[in-house]
């Protein structure tokens, strides 16, 4: 069984910012039928946000659905608010 992680960085916008974006990212190892998880990377910074910020993050995320082989895919993310800037996200898959 093939696994992996990686780490992405998801970006709401600048003032009045969004409650929904979207990140697009490139890992070549993702199979076609590998499962992919992604969760709000806590006690991460960004240069917008503190690790604080990330802690008690209120996101939720999920992937787009079946990745493209040796491609990646979509992250899209929704907020109860409206969130302002980027967050790191993390995801794992496995096949």
């Amino acid at each position: 069984m093939a696994t992996g992680q990686g780490t992405v960085t998801i970006n709401f916008g600048a003032f009045p910012g969004s409650n929904q974006a979207s990140v697009t990212f490139v890992d070549a190892a993702i199979g076609a039928a590998s499962k992919v998880e992604p969760f709000v990377m806590a006690n991460s910074t960004t240069s917008d946000h503190t690790a604080n910020d990330h802690i008690y993050l209120q996101l939720f995320a999920a992937f787009s659905g079946l990745p493209t082989a040796g491609v990646g895919g979509t992250i899209y993310g929704v907020a109860p608010n409206k969130m302002i800037g980027t967050f790191k996200l993390n995801y794992i898959w496995a096949d």
